[in-house]
């Protein structure tokens, strides 16, 4: 056989290379699912929460702002990537849509699209101005708020009538599809200084707050259902557990949604109701973090003691240890913003280098899976 190969013109031999690595590539298109957007997700966070972080130090915004553009272009590429699995491979987009398991990542795009929107704000400003970051942010904001809201809606709704759940299937990415619009409400804050004064700037802040609402209550019904299936089903299966640092995110995200409408609200809203807002995401905001605090000792704990086992193999679920502990490092610095207490300063220093570190391991790990090709084939039963 080798003969024979090596007998064949030069041309022919490119020629049959070029052809095994299109249907290479066509293999890898038709494996992309939702879930690969959680890369975005969190390496927009590690440039996000720098932005703000209570200790600033020389190059940390400039580090910051290659990783927000990092987030920028593997969003592109992903959307250009996905658009394009839609079309030539339908079939495998609806198995996506129609998996019980895979469909609760439907969330992870608009939630790339709104975290990559907010570091334009924060700090792709310094780069293409302030009048163009803000521009780009109400196009990623609107598509990413339109589509939070449709996952939001549509993946509980085939939950309740089509998928036949067993007593323990609840997991951290039953999250997914109602988190999109907490963070809407976490980026949207920021941009309520730059909409029309008057009734459009009011009506922003109060769809925020609706936003705020509606995924805080759906978030917390889920996260009782997951207590629930860990307590009367143990811990879930190696791969899964990663999933459940998801259950941060919309912990440290209300409180960063909070305390950045609390920022927005004298701008938009009678100074009664905003010195309201000030209160509210301060005792809120403590009493979350609290939680969060407590949730993040128990996956921490649970997650060491899988890895220990020799259980802990690399999957994409990986990047759940990623945007969900950002959020708490977010909330952990609004905290301190409007307490002064050194506790929330401390608290999302350290969990920043704690980010960082893992954002390290887990961008690598995917980088090499890419290169390798062994992220992009079909899983083996």
């Amino acid at each position: 056989m080798t003969a024979t190969v090596s007998s064949r013109p030069a041309g022919q031999r490119r020629l049959v290379g070029d052809v095994r690595a299109d249907r290479r590539r066509l293999a890898s298109l038709r494996q992309l699912g939702p879930n690969w957007f959680a890369a975005v997700m969190g390496t927009g966070i590690v440039a996000t929460a720098a932005a703000t972080l209570p200790l600033q130090f020389p190059g940390l915004r400039g580090a910051a702002t290659v990783v927000w553009a990092l987030a920028a272009v593997s969003l592109v590429t992903l959307t250009v990537a996905w658009i394009a699995h839609w079309a030539r491979f339908p079939d495998t987009a609806r198995d996506h849509r129609n998996h019980p398991v895979m469909s609760q990542f439907f969330g992870a795009p608009p939630m790339a699209l709104l975290t990559v929107g907010g570091g334009t704000l924060l700090l792709g400003s310094d780069v293409i101005g302030l009048p163009a970051a803000v521009a780009i942010d109400w196009v990623l904001w609107t598509v990413g708020t339109l589509l939070g809201l449709l996952t939001a809606f549509a993946i509980p709704y085939r939950m309740f009538t089509r998928h036949r759940v067993a007593a323990d299937a609840a997991f951290g990415g039953w999250l997914m599809p109602v988190v999109p619009p907490m963070v809407s409400a976490a980026m949207g804050a920021l941009l309520v200084p730059h909409a029309p004064a008057g009734q459009l700037r009011l009506t922003m802040i109060l769809l925020c707050v609706a936003m705020f609402g509606l995924s805080l209550l759906a978030a917390l019904v889920t996260i009782t259902m997951i207590w629930s299936r860990l307590v009367h089903h143990g811990t879930p299966q190696a791969g899964m557990v990663p999933t459940l640092w998801i259950v941060l995110g919309p912990l440290g995200q209300s409180v960063t949604a909070a305390g950045l409408l609390a920022n927005a609200a004298p701008a938009a809203l009678p100074d009664l109701y905003a010195k309201g807002f000030l209160v509210f995401s301060v005792i809120f905001g403590i009493a979350a973090w609290g939680f969060a605090m407590l949730w993040l000792a128990l996956a921490l704990a649970i997650t060491v003691k899988t890895f220990r086992a020799g259980e802990l193999t690399f999957t994409l679920t990986w990047w759940g240890f990623t945007f969900p502990l950002g959020t708490c490092v977010t909330g952990s610095t609004v905290l301190y913003t409007h307490t002064g207490a050194n506790l929330f300063a401390v608290t999302a220093i350290a969990l920043y280098v704690l980010l960082v570190a893992a954002w390290s391991v887990v961008a690598t790990r995917t980088a090499r899976g890419v290169l390798s090709g062994s992220l992009l084939r079909p899983a083996t039963s």
